[in-house]
């Protein structure tokens, strides 16, 4: 069992402190976030997952970034009120982060490593998604075309 996901924290939308630990025995969805770009539609399929499984365990975590184009420029309270009001998001959201470069955050090096993908451990773009299981074992990643909804077979298989 992988306890090194559990090791990491992240400051939530509000500013605190959240330890991964939090999410032991859960399958957890991790996803760089941005509200101005063209899979942000995506956010109404990943709040339908939340919503369909989270009593059996799953758990969305949204991570804005502005690395991307520009597109997600604004500060994390009118990202929050983007995400509630605009698509009602009810996972947790967390404070913008750099997910490649020297200045990613730790958790999202960690997942690059455990998941490399088609570019060599950088996220190419916004909606990147890292599935984790209940063990906090990265298992799969995927691309921004991979829509939600197609995610959701591969979440059945880790919650049952």
């Amino acid at each position: 069992m992988s306890t090194a996901f559990y090791s990491f924290t992240a400051e939530d939308i509000k500013g605190q402190e959240i330890s991964m630990e939090a999410f032991k025995g859960k399958t957890v969805l991790v996803v760089n976030t941005a509200s101005k770009c063209g899979f942000t539609n995506q956010f109404e399929g990943l709040e339908a997952l939340y919503e369909k499984y989270r009593d059996k365990g799953l758990v969305v975590l949204g991570f804005p970034c502005n690395q991307f184009a520009n597109q997600e420029p604004g500060d994390e309270q009118s990202i929050q009120k983007g995400c509630v009001l605009d698509y009602g998001i009810t996972f947790p959201m967390f404070q913008k982060v750099e997910v490649n470069g020297d200045n990613a955050h730790p958790l999202y090096k960690y997942l690059k490593s455990e998941l490399t993908g088609l570019f060599g451990g950088k996220v190419k773009w916004n909606f990147t998604k890292f599935l984790i299981d209940g063990n906090g074992q990265p298992v799969k990643r995927f691309s921004p075309y991979y829509k939600p909804e197609n995610i959701e077979q591969y979440i059945k298989n880790l919650i049952n």
